[in-house]
């Protein structure tokens, strides 16, 4: 039954709805109807004009195998070169950054540069992930002892590029093959056995000796870090595994779990075949030699243009284009190396800034109109001119200027040894004369972190992962157990241009140690412009040795305790300047954590599989005799 007030409201609304109908011609609230659900049948997106049409294709390869393709064709564009890059990190993902009608909606500002300048943009699906067929192989090996199969990324490149230049209306008939990182390693297989058609190659940053200094080992010395990379790539096609994060500083946590082999067991990686692999691995064995790029590319003349590109602050793969352009340059037909201020692939945006330093440019744009574009012209297009570029152009941070070079590096600086002394002195040149040892307790217990607390994963939604090769050291300058030698403050500048060598000449009380050396340059303790930068330690080349590869790589043997022993550590490559008013640091230690897994400081024959008990305290000395004299020997630039 209604109460009175009902019948009011409701005599108000029909009034009221009648009104709305006399006046609007809307049908009244009390009729409309509520359809079975708010998602239609059928929806129709709005016709929005674009610059470019989006194609896909899955192209079929000599086995059989189906490889999604994705091409990005610029609106207009007519007898055009192509650009591929084959990748597995999701073709679709990489071109559609996200939803928009112009070019540099879908894809990253690089891509879309080079769309815009007449290149269509093709990205595959390597085989097994995403959208392609076939099996997910890690760093597939060539056809041969390590494959046994039909195909390796060289076949699958070279079917198709054979497809595309039949199949691509617009395309003029020439491609290059192009990427970063992993897809830097697929660029450059393509160059083993080219196709007719492939006229240019641009592999940056690319996966080269992944046991030597990319990815998963730097000299032995397992990059723990990586882990979640591994767990990631390998667990799901999709790469839709995320790692279990179990406390937000990864010190903590892996410390925690004991072993870089205890973590991944713990997170189910014994699932992994490639896990399982590389642990199998820890030496450099046939394994890892069979399938080192440079080593490969350097038994036959590269016949294609190639312009490799390394970022000098790479924190994941900045040994293998220097490695791969050393291995090549004397029978190359043409091949260029090009050395940025980035960190693992920046060349990709604007390049202003790595962390606190700014270049005072947009060394990315840079890059991109002078030497990137240039190049891929002069091999892609009719009628363009010739690029004339450097052999090498590489970028000198400290003067914040590009150079053109013939070489790298470059013939006739010679090298100046920094000689590391007792009380934390470090002699330019040798003008003192040391004695003696420095020494510390390496404690794997309480490993040296990387970088300062908390380490964020790397791949978590506040990683800081880019920058670190530039974290100021004063965090590890002020630990017991790191040496840290200081030259006196600099009247002139230092150009250094190569690779830093360290030899150092070391005891431990152990049985096996890692030695870890860092080269830094050290502002001035105020920098009235720049107040941030007052006394700060800027890295400029780090790397780390495990000792029991000291003597070869490949046959590892124990450290005898106590006993003096040469180690010669290399160090990335550099093009900088140490300033005027500067100073130059010299920091050794034997932990890096948990950047790498932790050495048990006991010889045990696979480190992946240390037991707690294998983990010891180690008493570290380095020494400064005249017949045992540790240094750090600096490349000098030509001229300097």
């Amino acid at each position: 039954m209604r109460r009175p007030y009902q019948t009011n409201i409701l005599s108000i609304l029909g009034f009221g709805a009648a009104l709305l109908v006399a006046a609007t011609g809307l049908p009244p609230i009390a009729q409309a109807r509520t359809s079975a659900s708010d998602i239609p049948a059928t929806f129709v997106p709005p016709a929005i004009e674009r610059d470019y049409r989006r194609r896909t294709y899955e192209i079929p390869m000599r086995d059989g195998v189906l490889l999604h393709t994705v091409v990005i064709v610029p609106k207009g564009l007519t007898s055009a070169p192509m650009l591929l890059d084959r990748t597995p990190y999701g073709a679709d993902a990489m071109t559609t950054q996200q939803d928009g009608p112009k070019l540099g909606d879908i894809l990253f500002p690089s891509y879309a540069d080079l769309a815009r300048h007449g290149y269509i943009i093709v990205v595959q699906d390597v085989r097994g992930k995403f959208a392609s067929g076939g099996d997910y192989i890690v760093n597939r090996p060539l056809r041969g002892p390590l494959n046994p199969a039909r195909t390796d990324h060289s076949t699958d490149a070279w079917d198709t590029i054979d497809w595309l230049v039949r199949h691509i209306s617009e395309t003029n008939g020439r491609v290059a093959t192009i990427g970063g990182s992993y897809d830097g390693f697929t660029a450059l297989m393509s160059l083993v056995d080219p196709h007719p058609a492939l006229r240019a190659s641009v592999p940056m940053n690319p996966m080269v000796d992944t046991w030597k200094g990319d990815d998963w080992f730097h000299n032995g010395a397992f990059r723990q870090e990586m882990l979640s990379y591994i767990y990631n790539q390998t667990a799901d096609k999709h790469s839709a595994a995320r790692w279990p994060v179990t406390a937000r500083d990864d010190y903590d946590a892996y410390l925690r779990y004991g072993s870089a082999g205890a973590l991944a067991g713990a997170m189910g990686m014994e699932q992994l075949a490639f896990w399982n692999r590389l642990a199998a691995h820890p030496d450099y064995d046939a394994y890892w030699q069979g399938q080192a790029l440079d080593r490969i590319l350097a038994r036959k003349p590269l016949t294609v243009p190639t312009m490799l590109v390394d970022g000098l602050w790479d924190q994941e793969d900045n040994y293998g284009a220097p490695a791969v352009y050393q291995a090549v340059k004397a029978e190359a037909r043409e091949v260029h190396l090009v050395l940025g201020p980035w960190y693992h692939g920046q060349q990709n945006g604007s390049g202003a800034r790595l962390g606190p330093l700014d270049w005072g440019q947009r060394t990315g744009e840079w890059f991109r109109a002078h030497v990137l574009i240039p190049f891929l012209d002069e091999h892609l297009k009719d009628g363009a001119p010739q690029a004339d570029i450097a052999r090498v152009v590489a970028f000198a941070s400290g003067d914040n200027r590009w150079e053109n070079l013939p070489d790298w590096p470059v013939a006739g600086g010679g090298s100046l040894p920094l000689y590391l002394g007792t009380g934390g002195r470090l002699s330019i040149g040798g003008q003192e004369v040391s004695f003696g040892y420095d020494e510390y307790v390496s404690d794997p217990a309480k490993p040296v972190p990387y970088r300062p607390q908390p380490d964020l994963s790397i791949y978590g939604p506040d990683s800081n992962w880019d920058t670190w090769l530039v974290d100021d050291q004063r965090f590890a300058a002020s630990r017991p157990d790191v040496l840290t030698y200081t030259s006196p403050v600099l009247t002139a500048p230092k150009h250094i241009a190569g690779r830093p060598v360290a030899r150092l000449y070391a005891s431990t009380s152990g049985s096996d140690a890692d030695w870890v050396v860092k080269l830094i340059d050290v502002y001035p303790d105020a920098m009235p412009e720049q107040p941030a930068m007052g006394g700060y330690q800027l890295p400029i080349s780090m790397n780390i040795l495990r000792g029991r590869y000291r003597n070869d790589p490949a046959r590892p043997q124990p450290i005898t305790p106590g006993r003096v022993e040469r180690y010669d550590i290399v160090l990335p490559d550099a093009n900088h300047v140490f300033l005027p008013g500067h100073r130059i640091m010299v920091q050794i230690q034997s932990s890096w954590f948990p950047l790498y897994d932790r050495n048990p400081q006991s010889y045990v024959a696979n480190v992946f599989r240390a037991a707690p008990g294998d983990y010891v305290k180690a008493t570290q000395r380095l020494f400064h005799a005249p017949d045992a004299r540790s240094a750090v020997l600096l490349p000098l630039a030509a001229g300097s």
